[in-house]
């Protein structure tokens, strides 16, 4: 696979190649081959993480002018994470550029989330230090631009957590506590119930992840408290 493959991918043509060779370089590739002194691309996934995050805030402060400092943390927090890196990073056919040690190549390193959304971060600090904060902005942008309404939908109106505690906290001056009930089928596909209770209030919500069947719960939670609200 050539770098010329994955810069028309990226749209982006580096003047100094040596930024996108280093972005691809995994930790274990490096400490596989110490003798050719080859620095990894820690150092850039450490400043592109900074630089994503400035311009998905840039990017949430732009689009939504009049919210408030604290919801765009909690959006931004849903936008840039792992899972949404890591997607950017398979639509880029990342994974069959970075450079992997045997271990992780034999471990399927190349489709693992981690190693995707790190490599990703590193590229964009390449590209940052290669054409600047325009060129980076530009492709960030474009990259992200499809995860903003999606993730600003589900925060709204999907947090339920977030909205129960809040609810729970002026009401009762106490904060929800979560406990996992049950974890049923087999360990690629699991299903996890989970169980709220507050006061005398109860609920149980259910999900493929931890996260999800707490949001469930606490939404059924949050269903009780205004039934209850409405009757008083």
């Amino acid at each position: 696979m050539t770098l010329s493959k994955l810069e028309k991918l990226i749209g982006h043509t580096f003047k100094d190649s040596a930024l996108l060779e280093q972005a691809l370089i995994h930790s274990s590739y490096a400490n596989e081959h110490t003798e050719e002194k080859i620095q990894d691309n820690e150092r850039l996934e450490f400043l592109g993480d900074a630089v994503i995050n400035l311009i998905a805030g840039h990017m949430l402060m732009k689009r939504y002018p009049e919210m408030k400092e604290g919801d765009l943390s909690r959006i931004r927090a849903r936008l840039v994470n792992e899972s949404s890196l890591a997607k950017i990073a398979r639509s880029l056919e990342l994974g069959m550029f970075i450079q992997l040690g045997k271990g992780e190549i034999q471990s399927s390193g190349r489709e693992k989330k981690s190693i995707l959304a790190d490599t990703y971060e590193a590229v964009i600090a390449a590209v940052y230090l290669d054409g600047g904060f325009e060129a980076s902005f530009t492709i960030v942008d474009r990259h992200f631009s499809s995860f903003i309404s999606s993730t600003l939908l589900e925060a709204t109106i999907h947090d339920y957590k977030s909205r129960l505690q809040e609810l729970v906290q002026m009401t009762y001056r106490i904060t929800p506590v979560y406990r996992v009930i049950s974890e049923t089928g087999p360990d690629h596909d699991k299903t996890f119930e989970v169980m709220i209770k507050i006061k005398d209030i109860s609920a149980t919500g259910k999900g493929k992840n931890k996260k999800s069947a707490e949001q469930d719960a606490a939404g059924k939670a949050l269903a009780i408290i205004s039934e209850r609200q409405q009757l008083t």
